[in-house]
């Protein structure tokens, strides 16, 4: 039954991934999410069921599209896995239990910021807006009025805490250091995770970051990076880890 769950989840994340790599590639757009249907960007081409098939189509395909057999990006397939194995780590680590849900709406979200951030440097409020109306409502029905309050305190502070650093950075670097997505995201992992584990995800992702950014501006001769995917790696790695302020804490004591 174990590996009954795990292909499921493992599926239904391959399944919806493909789905947020539209969202995340559409809403920065001001494109429908819906229409119109999922095509080749080359030639057009209206995709049939059996080419809508996460990695298996890419697979059979050989990475060209049926109609005019231009190469498919490889970040497809990729990504489509991604979202498998986040989902199958998620039941992994919270099991069948009501946390999975506030678990999976969270690595949704962060699914389809990472797209949008990295193609587009920007992080839509509407994802913002809805993920974090939807936590709410989770945190509520799941754990109570009380931690629903806790979680909005949190992610004020978190909101807060971000919207400093950047005026910090802004006043060392003379330029704008930081975009506004970044400040609207950090409510939502306070919504998450008490502040402290919030500083910490900054902390993290600023590790994870720094090296991957300095060869990104190095190749590509540019000084605007995205932070967000960084951010969003932090968060995961907190969340399947499931660290909460007295883990931290320890942490910092040892």
């Amino acid at each position: 039954m174990e590996i009954y769950y795990m292909v499921i989840f493992f599926i239904l994340g391959m399944v919806l991934g493909s789905f947020y790599n539209v969202v995340g590639y559409r809403l920065p757009k001001g494109e429908s999410i819906v229409y119109p249907a999922s095509h080749c960007p080359k030639c057009q081409h209206k995709l049939k069921p059996l080419e809508l098939i996460p990695i298996f189509s890419y697979l059979i395909q050989k990475g060209k599209c049926r109609n005019c057999h231009e190469h498919i990006s490889c970040f497809y397939p990729i990504f489509e896995f991604l979202g498998g194995l986040l989902f199958l780590l998620a039941y992994l680590s919270f099991g069948l239990s009501l946390e999975l849900i506030i678990a999976l709406t969270f690595i949704s979200m962060v699914l389809i910021v990472i797209v949008s951030d990295l193609h587009y440097l920007i992080i839509p409020d509407s994802v913002i807006i809805i993920t974090g109306v939807l936590l709410l409502i989770e945190i509520f029905l799941i754990k109570g009025p009380s931690e629903a309050l806790s979680a909005i305190f949190n992610g004020l502070i978190a909101f807060i805490i971000m919207f400093l650093i950047k005026k910090l950075g802004d006043f060392l670097f003379k330029k704008e250091s930081m975009g506004g997505g970044d400040i609207k995201l950090m409510f939502i992992f306070g919504l998450m995770f008490d502040w402290p584990v919030v500083l910490c995800s900054i902390f993290l992702a600023s590790i994870i970051g720094l090296p991957i950014s300095l060869i990104i501006m190095f190749k590509k001769n540019t000084h605007i990076v995205p932070f967000g995917p960084y951010l969003c790696i932090a968060g995961l790695i907190l969340l399947l880890l499931q660290v909460n302020t007295e883990t931290f804490l320890n942490l910092m004591i040892r």
